[in-house]
Parts: C-alpha cells; sequence; structure tokens
C-alpha cells in the first residue's frame, strides 16, 4: 500500500467540531494571517453544503490529514471560533503539548473549561471572522475575491444576514470592507437565503406539533422533541424559521438523526446564555444561539437533562418570602364545615390552611365554595377533613416564582403555605401571584422589550390533526355544523368523550355538540337543512339529530347545573361553554373545539384535561361531585378500567368520603343499574370490578354481596368465554352484561339476588335473566355434568331453548374442559342444524297436516344430529320409510 507522505507544521490551524460558516471563513482569515500554516479541517455538522463548499474551494485552504502531519515539530496552535476543549478532541495531543505556544481568536463568552491561551484576542462581535478580517485590515492584507467571499459568507451566517441582536457595528464595518474586495453577494445569498424544501417544511411542522412549554423561573422555555430515520438538511435553518414563525424568546431542538441526538437553541432573552445551557451536553456557542452533538443518551434522557440545566441556569427572579401574606389563618382538621365558613367570613379571605397543631402537620385547605356547598347539602356538621383538598403541597421561603406558578397554576391550588423548619411563615395565594404577575409584565414593557411571562390561554390548535384523523364525511358534518351555528349567531363546540377519545386514538362512538345558544333552535334548523328528524327535550335544552342512515348526533346548549339534593338529578339553567364543561365529571371529558369557520379547530381547556390525559389519571373537577352525583364514583372506575388510567389521590379519597357517608341512599337503582351495565359491557370488566370491591362498592348493591377468590376465577373464565365466542360471531347481539352479572350472583342466595333486582329496579325481562333463567340454566348444566353419557340429541334438547347469553354462562361455569367442548360443539356447529323439508314436503308424500309433522320433523333432525342424513333427498326417503312403518300413509 501506499503511504502518505509525512507533512511537518509549524503552525497548525483548527476550529471546532461541527464547524460552521464561521468557523471555516476565520481558518481562512487565520491562514492569511500564518501565511505557512496549515489547517486541520474538524468536520462539519451541514454535511451537504458545507462539504460541497469546502471540495469546491479547497484549493483556497492549506489543509492536511492529521494522520499526515508531524507534530513533534510543531510549536504554534491557531484556534478559531472556540476556547472549549470539549470541542477540539481532534487536536488534544497538541493543546497537551509542552511548550506550545496557544494563540485563539474567539467572540464567545467566557465559560467553565475555557482553554487559557498563550495570546487571546477576544471581543463580542456577531462572528469571529470579523476579528480576524479587522487584523488583516490592519495588516493591510487584502484577500482575494473568493477569499472575501468566504470571509464574507461567515459574517452573514453567523450574524442572522445582521438581523440577530448580538450584530455589531464591527460586523458591518467588516462585511463593508469585504464586499470592497469582490465578495460575491449571489454567492453568499445561495448559500444563506435558501427556499425551504418540501422535506424541510415537514420537520418544520414536527417541530411545531411537539412543541412544549416549560415555565421556569417565570420564562417560558419552549422545547420540541422529534426523531428521524435520515439526515435533516440545514436544521439550524428550520429552527430558526420557528423561532421567527412563532415569536419565541427560548426555544431548544431536540432532533435524534443518523442515531444521534443534536440540540440546536435560539434565545432572545438577555438573562439566559444558551451557550453555557449547552456546555452541559458538550456544546457550545453563544448566549443566543448554540448547539449540541450527544451520544450514548436517549431522546428522553436529553430532555430531562436539558431541563434539569435549565432550572439550574435560568436565574430566579423573586423569591416566596417577598410574595407571601402573613399571618396564615388556620383550623383543626376537625373543625366543623360551619365553622370554617364563620371564619373565611370574619377574616373576608377565602380560603383556610387545615393544620394538626398537636402534630404540627399541614394536612391540607379548603376553599369557601366547598364550605357553601356543604352548606346547601345540609353537610355542615361535617369535620373539614372530609371535604379539604389533601393534595399538599408547600414551599420554602426561597423558593422561586417557577415553582410557585407550576403549584398554584399548573397545579391548581389556591393556596400555597410557605414553610420553614415545620413552620408556617405565611400564604401565597392566587391573588398575590397575579399581583406578582402583573408589576413583572409591567417591568419588562417599560424596558422596551416582550414580557417573559405569557398569559397561558389554554387553547391549541388541532386542525390539522382533525384532518389528519377523522374521516372525510366526519370532518365535513362538524364544518357544516360550525357554519349552521356562524348563520344563526352561535358559538358551537364539539365537546367531551369525542375531543378525548380523538387525542387518545381510540375509535369515536359519538358525536356531542354544544350551543352556546339554544340548541334546540339551532338542532331544528340544521335538521331542515340536513333532511333530518329531531327529538327535542326541553328540560335540558337538549336534542338529538338523527340522519337518514339512523347516524345520530347530540346537541344541547350550553348550560348550568346545580343539584337541590345529593343525588338528585340536576336542575339546569343556560350558560357558556366554560361553566358547560365545568358541570361534567372528570377533567379528561372537559375538553372541547371550536367548529366556527373562524376558529375551526381550536381547542379550549379549561381544567387541565390535556395534562391529566398525559398523566394519564382521573382527576373529580370539584370536592362535592361525587356528593351530588354518586354515580360519576362508577364512571370513574369504569374510565380508569378503560384507559388504563389511575385514580387521582384526592379524587380516590372522596369516593372513599362519599361511600362513607352513604350518598347513595337517595340515589336511583336505575341509575346504578345503567352504570354497572356500561362497565359489564366493557372489553374486560375485571379489573374494574375489583376496584369497585377495593372502595367497598359491592355493600352498595347488597350488604351481603361478597367478591371471594372463586368469584373472580368464574369472572376470568367469563372473560375467556366471551372474548371466544366475540372474535368468532362479531355481529351476533347478545346483552355482554348479563353474564358478567350472573357470574356475580351465582354464589347469593335466591333471597338476595332477589333483593338486588328490587334494589335496582331491574325491569321484569332483565330480573327473569338474572333470577329464573339462570337458574334455570345453572340446573341444565349441572344434569349435563353429572350425566355419565350425553349424547348428540340429548345435548341439543336440553340447551336448544336457552338463548346466547345462558349458554355463554354455561360455558364459563363448566367445570371439566369435556362439558365445555360439548356446550361449544353445540353452538358452534349444532343449534343451527335444521331439516331441509318442510310441512309442505310432507304433505306431498301423502301425510296429513297435524301433530304427526312435529314428531316427524323432530325424528329427521335427530337423524341430522346423528350424522346419518346429509342430503334433503335422504330425508325424504327417511320419511317415507319412517311413515310406512308406522303406517301413517
Amino acid at each position: 500500500m501506499k503511504k502518505n507522505k509525512i507533512v511537518k507544521a509549524d503552525t497548525i490551524i483548527t476550529s471546532h467540531i461541527n464547524a460552521d460558516f464561521d468557523a471555516i471563513a476565520s481558518m481562512l482569515a487565520a491562514q492569511k494571517l500564518y501565511p505557512d500554516s496549515i489547517i486541520i479541517f474538524p468536520g462539519s455538522q451541514e454535511k451537504s453544503l458545507r462539504d460541497f463548499f469546502i471540495s469546491s474551494t479547497s484549493y483556497l485552504f492549506n489543509m492536511a490529514d492529521p494522520k499526515s502531519i508531524d507534530f513533534s515539530q510543531t510549536s504554534k496552535l491557531v484556534i478559531v471560533d472556540t476556547r472549549q476543549k470539549n470541542r477540539l478532541a481532534h487536536v488534544s495531543r497538541i493543546i497537551d503539548k509542552k511548550n506550545i505556544e496557544i494563540i485563539i481568536y474567539d467572540h464567545h463568552p467566557a465559560m467553565e473549561g475555557d482553554i487559557k491561551g498563550t495570546f487571546e484576542t477576544i471581543r463580542q462581535t456577531g462572528a469571529t471572522t470579523t476579528i480576524l478580517t479587522s487584523l488583516l485590515q490592519e495588516k493591510n492584507i487584502i484577500p482575494s475575491p473568493e477569499e472575501a467571499t468566504i470571509m464574507a459568507l461567515g459574517i452573514y451566517e453567523d450574524t442572522g444576514s445582521f438581523t440577530f441582536s448580538s450584530t455589531t457595528k464591527e460586523d458591518l464595518e467588516q462585511a463593508a470592507f469585504l464586499l470592497s474586495c469582490g465578495a460575491s453577494l449571489n454567492t453568499i445569498v445561495s448559500f444563506v437565503v435558501k427556499e425551504i424544501k418540501s422535506e424541510q417544511v415537514t420537520w418544520l411542522n414536527e417541530l411545531l406539533n411537539e412543541m412544549t412549554i416549560h415555565k421556569i423561573n417565570g420564562v417560558d422555555i419552549h422545547i420540541s422533541v422529534i426523531s428521524s430515520s435520515s439526515y435533516i438538511t440545514d436544521l439550524a435553518s428550520i429552527v430558526q424559521k420557528v423561532v421567527r414563525m412563532e415569536n419565541l424568546d427560548v426555544f431548544f431542538a431536540i432532533v435524534l438523526m443518523d442515531n444521534k441526538i443534536t440540540i440546536v437553541a435560539r434565545n432572545s432573552i438577555p438573562e439566559i446564555n444558551v451557550g453555557k445551557i449547552l456546555s452541559r451536553f458538550d456544546g457550545g456557542g453563544h448566549s443566543y444561539a448554540a448547539s449540541a452533538k450527544v451520544d450514548n443518551k436517549t431522546l428522553a434522557q436529553v430532555e430531562i437533562i436539558l431541563i434539569q440545566q435549565l432550572q439550574k441556569e435560568v436565574k430566579s427572579f423573586q423569591v416566596a418570602k417577598n410574595l407571601m401574606t402573613t399571618p396564615a389563618i388556620t383550623i383543626e382538621p376537625d373543625t366543623t364545615c360551619k365553622k370554617a365558613g364563620q371564619l373565611l367570613t370574619r377574616y373576608n379571605i377565602n380560603t383556610l390552611l387545615v393544620v394538626d397543631k398537636k402534630k404540627n402537620l399541614y394536612e391540607g385547605y379548603i376553599t369557601r365554595q366547598i364550605i357553601e356547598k356543604t352548606l346547601y347539602h345540609n353537610l355542615s356538621h361535617l369535620a373539614v377533613t372530609e371535604y379539604m383538598n389533601s393534595e399538599v403541597r408547600y414551599i420554602s421561603s426561597d423558593a422561586d416564582v417557577s415553582q410557585i406558578e407550576n403549584i398554584i397554576i399548573e397545579g391548581k391550588h389556591r393556596i400555597l403555605p410557605v414553610i420553614d423548619n415545620g413552620c408556617i411563615k405565611g400564604v401565597i395565594t392566587r391573588t398575590d401571584l397575579l399581583n406578582y404577575l402583573v408589576e413583572h409584565n409591567k417591568t419588562f414593557k417599560e424596558k422596551g422589550t416582550e414580557p417573559a411571562i405569557k398569559k397561558n390561554t389554554r387553547k391549541r390548535d388541532v386542525s390539522n390533526i382533525l384532518f389528519q384523523r377523522l374521516d372525510n364525511l366526519v370532518r365535513q358534518l362538524l364544518q357544516d355544523i360550525g357554519k349552521t351555528g356562524s348563520e344563526l349567531g352561535f358559538n358551537m363546540f364539539v365537546v367531551g368523550g369525542f375531543v378525548r377519545d380523538f387525542l387518545l386514538s381510540r375509535p369515536i362512538d359519538d358525536i356531542d355538540i354544544v350551543v352556546e345558544g339554544d340548541g334546540i333552535e339551532f338542532a331544528k334548523h340544521y335538521a331542515k337543512k340536513q333532511g333530518c328528524r329531531i327529538n327535542t327535550y326541553k328540560k335540558f335544552g337538549t336534542a338529538v339529530i338523527i340522519f337518514p342512515d339512523h347516524f345520530k348526533i347530540d346537541v344541547a346548549s350550553a348550560r348550568l347545573e346545580y343539584y337541590k339534593t345529593p343525588a338528585a338529578l340536576p336542575i339546569v339553567e343556560k350558560s357558556s361553554i366554560k361553566l358547560d364543561l365545568a358541570r361534567r365529571d372528570f377533567t379528561i371529558n372537559t375538553l372541547a373545539i371550536s367548529l366556527n369557520p373562524e376558529s375551526f379547530g381550536t381547542m379550549v381547556d379549561y381544567f387541565g384535561a390535556n395534562r391529566d390525559l398525559k398523566d394519564k389519571t382521573i382527576r373529580i373537577i370539584h370536592n362535592l361531585s361525587f356528593v351530588e352525583d354518586p354515580t360519576r364514583i362508577f364512571r370513574a372506575i369504569k374510565f380508569s378500567n378503560r384507559f388504563g388510567f389511575k385514580i387521582g389521590k384526592v379524587t380516590s379519597n372522596l369516593i372513599k368520603n362519599a361511600i362513607k357517608i352513604d350518598c347513595f341512599k337517595n340515589l336511583s337503582g336505575l341509575r346504578v343499574l345503567s352504570e354497572l351495565k356500561q362497565i359489564f359491557e366493557e372489553e374486560n370488566p375485571i379489573p374494574a370490578i375489583k376496584m369497585m370491591e377495593g372502595y367497598g362498592l359491592e355493600k352498595i348493591i347488597h350488604k351481603h354481596l361478597e367478591f371471594i377468590p372463586n368469584t373472580y376465577q368464574l369472572l376470568e373464565s367469563v372473560n375467556k368465554i366471551l372474548s371466544w365466542h366475540d372474535l368468532l360471531y362479531v355481529k351476533e347481539q347478545y346483552p355482554r352484561w348479563a353474564v358478567y352479572f350472573m357470574a356475580l350472583l351465582n354464589r347469593c342466595s335466591y333471597n338476595v339476588c332477589e333483593q338486588i333486582c328490587t334494589r335496582l329496579n331491574i325491569p321484569l325481562k332483565e330480573r327473569g335473566i338474572l333470577l329464573e333463567k339462570r337458574l334455570k340454566a345453572e340446573k341444565k348444566l349441572a344434569v349435563i355434568e353429572n350425566s355419565s353419557k350425553y349424547s348428540t340429541q340429548d345435548l341439543y334438547w336440553a340447551l336448544i331453548t336457552f338463548k346466547t347469553e345462558f349458554i355463554l354462562y354455561m360455558m364459563a361455569l363448566a367445570k371439566d374442559e369435556k362439558t365445555k367442548k360439548a356446550i361449544s360443539l353445540f353452538y358452534t356447529h349444532q343449534r343451527n342444524i335444521k331439516p331441509y323439508i318442510q310441512g309442505r314436503d310432507l304433505m306431498r308424500i301423502g301425510l296429513k297436516p297435524g301433530k304427526i309433522f312435529g314428531n316427524i320433523l323432530d325424528k329427521v333432525l335427530n337423524e341430522k344430529l346423528d350424522g346419518k342424513l346429509k342430503t334433503k333427498k335422504q330425508e325424504i326417503q327417511f320419511v317415507i320409510g319412517y311413515a310406512n312403518k308406522n303406517k301413517f300413509i
């Protein structure tokens, strides 16, 4: 093999890894200052453009492969556009060499880990090239037009074509000097001003869609995390476009591509230095622009580390001790709700801290709104501990604004105690925080800049996702509803389960529309236009629109509900969309999407539903929700089971409290039955049933109802059988809920079962399923299992009168596999066997109509069950023989 020629180099010039145009241009300018030097090119981040540029102009650079350089003769190392040792790994052995002279030219601010040069020229300019070209100008060294073009390109790129806040007068002067040397603006424009390509538009949209906001010390930090199986060309340019389009103050893009993670940062807030922040990842840059490459970490790990670094580096603007109100007004846990109401009135406050003074323990807080509801429902004699918010959160007196914001605004806490060493120093209320935020915004405005704290409107544009996930018919339907509403002057929203399931990418079964206005008027107008039927319910201001293909849409006026007594049906009044959503059961069901043409696809979230969907948590909206409507307890369990969500701590405690005070005593049995049916209709209701038992809800159904291990074994068997059946017989309809209910009643006495049916107001037909018919099925199964020999005919006539739900129940209840298989064979093959011949065929043979017809057809059926008759001809021959033998002809 041919060996590379060894090059001796007294002076080496280099720059940082992932070199940008400023680094390339600075190396070229340094070469003009040190004519006999050799350049070591460290590699470029933007391969498609920079590699092409270097290969096209390589004749201007005196470059050499580091492997071919004899470093023993090197006495001088010139470093441009960086001082960070971790970004100079390719020349680390030279840096560590004794008696080496290190010369540095850089425009970055000082950072930890900087190399100390023998000679340094550090100036706060927009580009390092500016520093070096000013030295060329001082020494009267005139670059060629090609060299001037490359140097000007470095200045143009690093100053954002002189638009970045880091741009200085000197940058403009040196750009003018280079233009006077013949720099080509056409060439510069071809690299700096690039038309965005279609694939780059895709990545731009990806960055926008995946963007999240993290409030850190009052500053909105925007972070997007995306991945690509291929290299993304000009990522930095795409990031810059995102910043400009969205007018972002601070933005970090974390991108996985080519199995490596790249972080690109942009910033316009003086107090934040993204270069320093990314030094944690061995990256670098300026306070306003920086980048880093990360190996051997996942996207999630990088995001977590970045957020931790941001929390460390973004300085606090104010501490809790300057915000808090003192003294804190507290009450003991056993204080009655009536007494708490008197204290709220006495001190003219809206929230009280609940503190066990004997234990010196902060246990929670209770609000005026909750106290007023307890008074309304005649529960004022109960202790505040029953209804207080027990999600205990507090801070120390040196906490920063970000912590306070996160707990009060994002966590929806009305009051935040300030506790040092177990002693309550004071409280921070929503009002205290609001006053601070208003003052903070004023301060920024007086400085002539945008406020660092932006108003959280809880709105999100999901129109693109609607177009992606909904089929054309549903999307067009929603748009038509919005247009019709606008014609009537109504604000239209699709709400609740539709939005929840849409965001969870689950099948959507129902469309619920809420009208800020008269829902019935809208329904009538829309139905007339579309040729639909409607059913209206004036008491609740609701309507159902029924399309010609029987598809239905539920329409409701935005309404407010209140309850005269616990467990009663609600009293309804018209209201706004916000109040309408506030009456709903859980936060995850409070999302709404606007349908009016001017705001189509705008999703509103007043109650943190997005957060709870992300956290996979079921949370109640207000603390008396279960008292007002105890059926919500069953719905909480149903949603928890369906979505695999956990029930929040406070919500769980409130469920226990509602059961403890017997809120079900005034609840209609039919409403409980309805909720139980919905749970039993779920794909696998067993976890929900276990959760019901965990809360003691089986005792709400009947005090003697017990779920023992054998109960759950039977339920598992039911689930297995129903899964088998539903896979084979997709279109077969049967009351799925009834099979689970029968399994739960299997070990109960007849009297208990009868009392349960009475308690739940189960209609006579369904009562028959759970009582007489269930017992009949159990007895028939016992006969089959106890019989030593059961023929095909015997099994057929034993089971043919039972409907699907009882057959499946018997299969689940069967103790041995032999019986299960026999019943399964009946269901899959024998139950639909019927003779080909009919009464008219018997008449043609010469038989007279009468009871004999039934007996003969049953004989034919028995022969078919035994596999002896396969065709109609064989059946006729059998009948003729049977009739002659018995002298019927």
